[in-house]
């Protein structure tokens, strides 16, 4: 199921994203690696030519870590995490679930875990 033209919301609506979900919100995933267990927020696929800022994207702030490959945007005002550009692939972006327009993370559990932990880009050569 492909979702066109879905609204994504920070809490205050300072920030805006209009998104088409890769596969609907059959994506939804938790991370456990040492940022997302902290936040667990859901998050959806959306591919990079899917996601646009519609208002706001001076009032996103960037935040990175570790490789620095995964790139965190969270709203300055109310600081909730919008969405993620993914280390395991650059090409798309985890939204979070619960800034989506009408949903509730809450109806659609239980939302499964990806182990970031053990993250294959951080094995050793």
């Amino acid at each position: 199921m492909t979702t066109d033209l879905t609204k994504v919301t920070c809490h205050c609506g300072a920030v805006e994203l209009k998104v088409t979900l890769a596969d609907g919100l059959n994506t939804a995933r938790r991370c456990d690696c040492s940022f997302c267990r902290r936040r667990t927020v859901a998050a959806v696929t959306v591919n990079v030519g899917d996601l646009e800022i519609v208002r706001g994207a001076d009032n996103l702030t960037l935040y990175t870590f570790g490789t620095s490959t995964a790139q965190h945007h969270f709203c300055k005002t109310c600081g909730i995490y919008t969405h993620h550009r993914r280390r395991s692939n650059t090409n798309e972006y985890g939204v979070n679930m619960g800034g989506i327009e009408g949903v509730n993370p809450a109806e659609h559990e239980p939302i499964v875990w990806n182990d970031g932990v053990n993250h294959p880009s951080d094995a050793k050569a």
